[in-house]
Formats: structure tokens, C-alpha cells, sequence
């Protein structure tokens, strides 16, 4: 394969694609309804399908029509409006609820076969003793290796009913051994709670990844147990995250505010205002409170943030935020498929609107990280575009602004230089997963029983894996300029190796000590204006 150089704003793209994917996904109940009713507009419809099903020429799949007929309506209201059809509704309903049946295996296709990384931890493989490392062969008699094999398909032949039992045909390599093994199929979660650890001795960090209907339950556990821990302040990390189920924002933003003060308002067609206030059960409403923010934080995450900001509870910290302040309700069309129908504004307690305009088209809106980017914004808090007509005031009386997103308090750029950006977000892709699992598939013994400080010394101490790892960007045509990053991707490469050895905490106590914005948290300087 020949190496092509991949640059920034396509990657950004990606990543900003899947944030907002989630953050379409902010909604409440809806009654089930009818899609069409008996006018003539629409019954007009309905008789152009009829007509082409039983008089057009050719054999048409008219179900694809429809599709495309509901899409090009949404298209001409908002871009947060999204259709779904019955194939991706199954996976969209699992994430946001919160966990599956199945059993409990991160895997990947490595040269054919089904190579598990890491079972869940204490999830059905886990227990039935499946390790890293090994090759599920068979899934009862369906044979997995060998194929080319579509996610879908794996993913159905490993899930089922709860309860239900799985033969699987297992391949360790460590021993060269080929076994079967009895797997009970069982609930396992999705966690939206990435982590829960200890900053320093007195701050307390909690990386929340989506709001889906476990993340509220998720959080009041982790702050819980960092309140054990002996932290007295807290960092909400809400990064990349596209959000989810606005009530659970909510629920969030409830442990941290007093009784009585606002939480959020939303406004529908109608120009009915509802207004969600805090109860007197927040488990958190001392001590200190930081939110991290930037581009791809929406929704959800936008609503948290405001609710702290606006209420002077917290220090906002990071890059201006998405800016989506719509809400979108879930409206079933009876075969399985389902639009997410925007139905109301949220304003933030001081009354702000945060949600952008979309006025120049939904391919316009969604390009504006590129804007960024080419504006300096990302870099310098004094290229932020404030509108100063949109001026409204905290409870403490600061100034704070509408439109266009969350401006954060406290400033922090993107992580190096111009153009840097790309390594950095290649060191937090799934391509590093791989490539350590491979490094641990062939080198495995020489990790055992070593615990995430001894790891990291091992690999940081070499430049063995850093270049082995620039010649596997190389191999799978990515092209970078590692070299003044050597620390750096050392650092994260240390810390997918204690995650694959140790635990989800390892990796995220290493990372932390060289977040920047956690720096500016822990170490704060002063900011100039914005």
C-alpha cells in the first residue's frame, strides 16, 4: 500500500461526525403516532408509492424510496431532525440504553480470526475464562476464522438471549492450544463513565463519554467514590462528548446545584416554557467544581456546562463548545425505523441560546471545526467570534454570551503546534489498540505480573515501540512527522499497554499528568482577555 499523508481536518471531520451522530440523540418519549394522515398533501404520497409498486416497469425496492423521501424532508428543516432506519435503529437504541446481552469480549479481526483484546471484567468470558489474546474460532458450529466476516454478522452469532449458552472454540496461543468453552450469555454494560481517579490528592476526575440511561446512575457511583477517595474539588471531562438524554445532563447538574436554582429551560412551537430546577439531594454542592469543554462537546454536554457556568457553581475550562441547543424527540413511524424530530429551543438559567446558525445548510454547519481551525480559534481565546449583542449575566453578575456555544471561562489551545493536532488524535484512535494488542500478541511473557508503573518504564524507556509504531502508522498508509512527539506518543503508548494489562484506571492516571488541560486546572496561570 503506498503511504499518502493524511491531513488534519479530514481526521477532525471523523471524529466531529460521530460527537454529533450522538448528539442527535437528545430526546424525550413520545407518544406513537402515525407518519401520514388523511390530507390530500399527504395521502399524495402514499398514491405515488402505490402506483410504482404495482404499475412501474421495473422491480423497485420501494422501502429504500420512502427512506430517501423522509430524509429529503428532514433536510429541509434542521440538521439535528434525523431519520432512522429499522437496520441502525437496533445499534442506536443499544447505545443509548446503556448495556447488551452477550458476552463481554472487546475483539478485533486480526488476519481473519476474532482476536479478543480484553474480556469485560467480570462479564461472561471473563468468568468463563476466556484471556486476552486468544482466537474464538467457532461460535457454536459457525466457524469465525478464515472469513471476511461483517461486524453485524459476528456481533449477531455472539449475542442472544440472556441467560442463553454459547459454545465457543478457542485457540490459545500461549499454550498452542485449541479448547471449548460453555459461555452464559449475560447483561453487560456500555459504560458512558469512562473514569473515575484522582487527579492529586485533593481533585477528583470523571470522564463522561455520552448520556445514555446508565450515565446518571454511572456518575453518582464514581463521584461517590472519589468523594471516598478524599477529593474535595472535581473535574468533569466532557470533551469529545456529543451528548444524549438531556434529563440526564440534568440529574448530573443536580449533584453539584443548590435547591431551587435553575437547571435549564426549554421552549417548543408553541412558545410553552418548561423550567427544570435542582432538588436538595446533590451529593456535591461544595467544594470546588471544573468542566472541560471543547469542539466536539454538544448537547448534553452544553447543557451541564451552562447550568455550572451560569450559575457561578464552577469554572469552565477548554475550547468554545459545538453549539447545539436544540431538542429532538423520538417519534416511532411502525416498521422499526424512527425520526428524531426537533421539537424545542433550551436555554441555558441566564436565558442563553447557544445553538448556532444553521441558516447556509446542513454541509455549512457541520464544517464549522474547519472555520475554526482556519480562524486561529483553536489556538488563541482572542479569535473567538463574540456576538455582543448576545450579552447576558451570571447569578454573580458576569457577562457571559449566547450564540455559537459555551465559551469556557479559562482557555486552553490545542495541544502544539499548528498541524500537530493530528498526532495527537491518531494517539487517542483505536489504531493504537490494535497495534499494542499485536506487540502483546507476539511479546506477551515479557509483561506478565508487572504492574502499570513497571510497564511504563518499559516502554518508555526504549525507543523499541515508538518505532515500531511509526512503521505501522507507515504500513496501514498513515504518514506522520513523529519525531518531535516522541515523548508524547511514548506516554500514550505506555498507557494502552497498561490498559490492555492492567485496567481502564492505569490507562487514564498516565495520560492525565500531561493533559494541559488538566494542567491548567491543577497549575492554573493567568488568562488574559478574551
Amino acid at each position: 500500500m503506498k503511504p499518502k499523508r493524511i491531513y488534519l481536518p479530514i481526521i477532525i471531520a471523523t471524529a466531529l461526525a460521530l460527537g454529533l451522530i450522538m448528539g442527535s440523540f437528545l430526546n424525550f418519549p413520545a407518544p406513537q403516532r402515525g407518519l401520514i394522515s388523511g390530507s390530500s398533501h399527504k395521502s399524495k404520497l402514499n398514491k405515488l408509492i402505490d402506483f410504482i409498486e404495482s404499475e412501474y416497469v421495473d422491480e423497485v425496492d420501494t422501502d429504500s424510496i420512502v427512506d430517501l423521501t423522509v430524509n429529503s424532508i428532514l433536510e429541509k428543516l434542521d440538521p439535528h431532525s434525523v431519520y432512522i432506519s429499522k437496520t441502525e435503529m437496533g445499534e442506536v437504541e443499544q447505545s443509548m440504553k446503556g448495556d447488551f446481552v452477550g458476552i463481554g469480549v472487546n475483539f478485533y479481526m486480526y488476519k481473519d480470526s476474532v482476536a479478543v483484546i480484553k474480556p469485560v471484567p467480570g462479564g461472561p468470558s471473563d468468568r468463563a475464562g476466556i484471556k486476552p489474546g486468544d482466537r474464538i474460532l467457532y461460535a457454536g458450529n459457525y466457524k469465525l476464522f478464515g472469513r471476511k466476516l461483517p461486524n453485524d454478522t459476528l456481533f449477531s452469532k455472539l449475542k442472544g438471549a440472556e441467560g442463553s449458552q454459547l459454545t465457543l472454540t478457542v485457540f490459545r496461543k500461549s499454550t498452542n492450544k485449541q479448547f471449548k468453552v460453555n459461555v452464559t450469555r449475560d447483561v453487560v454494560p456500555l459504560k458512558s463513565v469512562d473514569a473515575a481517579v484522582m487527579a492529586d490528592k485533593a481533585m477528583g476526575y470523571i470522564k463522561i463519554n455520552r448520556f445514555a440511561e446508565t450515565t446518571a446512575d454511572e456518575f453518582r457511583i464514581a463521584l461517590e467514590s472519589l468523594k471516598k477517595a478524599g477529593a474535595t474539588s472535581i473535574i468533569i471531562d466532557l470533551r469529545d462528548n456529543g451528548g444524549g438524554y438531556l434529563e440526564k445532563a440534568v440529574e448530573i447538574a443536580d449533584e453539584f446545584l443548590r435547591d431551587g436554582q435553575l437547571i435549564v429551560k426549554t421552549r417548543n412551537k408553541k412558545n410553552r416554557e418548561d423550567k427544570t430546577f435542582a432538588t436538595a439531594e446533590g451529593i456535591f454542592e461544595e467544594g470546588k467544581v471544573y468542566v472541560l469543554i471543547n469542539e466536539n462537546s454538544a448537547s448534553a454536554s452544553e447543557i451541564l456546562a451552562g447550568a455550572i457556568q451560569d450559575n457561578d457553581r464552577g469554572v469552565i475550562v477548554g475550547r468554545r463548545s459545538f453549539g447545539k441547543g436544540l431538542v429532538q424527540r423520538e417519534m416511532k413511524l411502525g416498521d422499526g425505523s424512527a425520526v428524531r424530530l426537533t421539537v424545542a429551543r433550551y436555554y441555558t438559567p441566564s436565558g442563553r441560546s447557544i445553538q448556532r446558525s444553521y441558516a447556509n445548510g446542513g454541509e455549512a454547519y457541520f464544517n464549522d471545526f474547519e472555520k475554526r481551525f482556519e480562524s486561529g480559534e483553536l489556538y488563541a481565546a482572542d479569535s473567538i467570534k463574540i456576538a455582543d449583542t448576545l450579552k447576558f449575566k451570571t447569578v454573580k453578575g458576569r457577562t457571559v454570551y449566547g450564540g455559537g456555544g459555551i465559551i469556557p471561562d479559562v482557555f486552553v489551545p490545542l495541544d502544539g503546534h499548528h498541524g500537530d493536532e493530528a498526532v495527537l488524535m491518531v494517539m487517542q484512535s483505536g489504531i493504537v489498540s490494535y497495534f499494542v494488542f499485536e506487540q502483546l500478541d507476539s511479546e506477551r511473557k515479557l509483561f506478565e505480573g508487572k504492574t502499570a508503573a513497571q510497564i511504563q518504564n518499559q516502554v518508555t524507556s526504549t525507543d523499541k515501540y515508538y518505532k515500531a509504531f511509526d512503521a505501522y502508522l507507515a504500513k496501514n498508509g498513515l504518514v506522520f512527522r513523529l519525531g518531535r512527539h516522541r515523548d508524547k506518543v511514548k506516554r500514550y503508548l505506555a498507557a494502552e499497554f497498561a490498559r490492555q494489562l492492567v485496567s481502564d484506571k492505569a490507562y487514564y492516571e498516565m495520560i492525565l499528568k500531561e493533559d494541559n488541560m488538566i494542567k491548567s486546572v491543577l497549575s492554573p496561570k493567568p488568562q488574559k482577555g478574551k
